[in-house]
């Protein structure tokens, strides 16, 4: 499913004494999560964007999350096959190469004023990602002992949020503002407010062209790197694996928490600024807003660096059920308060994200051993619950108003506490000897 074999590879790796090469591998891949960090991030600031420009009531403007992380679903197996059959390394290359594809694709679709073709451009930007993220974790997972892997993806993760806690900025900067601008322009008389629409389009080509250099930039630096080389499938041992990871109920549960997990954060990024503009909870514009978002990632950040070394000590699972039952308390208090303290509690989930998705991810692929890798695929498929559960959320907020929508990211957490709680200790599946040999 997802890329096969990797233990006897490591196995290899570790027998040539190549610490150095783990070590500079790390800090090499810490970049690609800073990357996609960046690139997520963006569209929470997209979403308010595009929606003033088409017109698009919440259930559209959720159609940039549905494509956006539709792409995972899609792509996840293929993905997997694909770096199966050309390693790791290749296969970030590859990734790199088709989201600064994506990332052109926006000029055109900008210059054409067509959501249609933001949303195809979303998915091919997606596409990149996924294979990055299908190369990128379980080669972090690999690189050093297995007892530290939980520690070391929260490590490289919290990377990932610091270029979500960056992007706001950025797209507030080259984005947002334009809006703020165009909306003078629009008092002046309605033809000229037409016409602004054209000219708002054109405001993403450069963000997206500067993006697009950077990941091109990437992708020529890890052709060069030498890098250990991991991540192909080993015919030999492929043949002789027992069973499907699919067995293992605790990492069937782990999917399941990945997919509300990448759900709930999604959605609530995505109705910040909405929410934050409301005349009840900030009053803030939307370009003031979108600095708010690098709060909520933010403290996703600093809560990785803080998790990292806090599980070195508590039980993975026991800090993810304190983190989600904080966060059910923090959306709770959002949904039924105003002002100050509605919007304080719902930035304060983004510190209860932090280790949420590395933990999640490395207890699911606890004691899976040959099934490592596939395990690996089903978990990067798992995140599709950013394209349905917000779009879900998006018809809600449609019918009930934005506040009581919050109800799907408060279900999510509830169900991810009880996987740190429980899920991840159920029973693991017994194969016997002869079997495994």
């Amino acid at each position: 499913m997802a890329t096969s074999q990797q233990q006897p590879e490591l196995t290899s790796v570790d027998s040539t004494h190549q610490v150095g090469d783990f070590r500079f591998a790390l800090v090499a891949l810490t970049s690609l999560f800073f990357m996609w960090g960046f690139l997520t991030c963006l569209n929470d600031i997209l979403i308010p964007y595009l929606k003033n420009m088409f017109e698009l009531n919440y259930t559209q403007a959720m159609l940039v999350q549905f494509c956006f992380f539709g792409a995972y679903f899609i792509v996840s197996i293929p993905a997997g096959s694909l770096v199966g059959k050309i390693g790791y390394q290749k296969g970030i290359i590859t990734g790199l190469v088709i989201a600064c594809m994506g990332c052109l694709l926006f000029y055109p679709s900008a210059s054409y004023g067509s959501y249609n073709m933001f949303l195809f451009a979303f998915f091919i930007l997606a596409s990149g990602i996924t294979i990055l993220q299908v190369s990128a974790n379980p080669y972090v997972s690999v690189l050093g002992p297995a007892k530290t892997a939980s520690s070391r993806l929260t490590l490289t993760q919290a990377f990932n949020s610091l270029g979500t806690t960056v992007a706001p900025f950025f797209g507030s900067w080259l984005i947002l503002s334009t809006v703020e601008h165009d909306e003078k322009i629009t008092e002046v008389g309605e033809v000229i407010g037409q016409l602004s629409v054209q000219q708002q389009a054109t405001a993403v080509q450069t963000p997206y062209l500067i993006l697009a250099g950077a990941l091109f930039a990437l992708a020529v630096i890890f052709m060069l790197l030498k890098l250990p080389l991991l991540g192909k499938k080993v015919a030999s041992t492929d043949n002789q694996a027992v069973g499907s990871a699919w067995q293992y109920p605790h990492l069937v549960l782990g999917a399941v928490g990945i997919f509300v997990y990448v759900g709930a954060e999604v959605g609530i990024g995505s109705f910040l600024i909405s929410f934050l503009t409301q005349d009840d909870i900030g009053g803030l514009s939307e370009s003031q807003a979108a600095h708010y978002i690098a709060y909520y990632f933010g403290g996703a950040m600093v809560g990785r660096f803080i998790g990292a070394g806090v599980m070195q000590k508590i039980k993975a699972g026991k800090v993810l059920a304190f983190n989600a039952l904080c966060a059910c308390a923090l959306v709770v208090a959002a949904m039924f308060s105003a002002g100050t303290v509605a919007m304080w509690a719902l930035l304060l989930v983004g510190l209860c994200n932090s280790i949420m998705f590395p933990t999640i991810f490395s207890l699911a692929l606890q004691d899976l051993k040959q099934h490592t890798s596939q395990g690996s695929g089903i978990l990067c498929l798992a995140i599709v619950g950013g394209a349905v559960l917000p779009l879900l959320q998006g018809v809600m907020a449609d019918s009930f108003g934005i506040q009581l929508a919050f109800i799907v990211p408060l279900v999510c957490y509830g169900f991810i506490g009880y996987y740190g709680l429980v899920g991840c200790n159920v029973k693991r599946p017994q194969f016997n000897a002869q079997q495994q040999g």
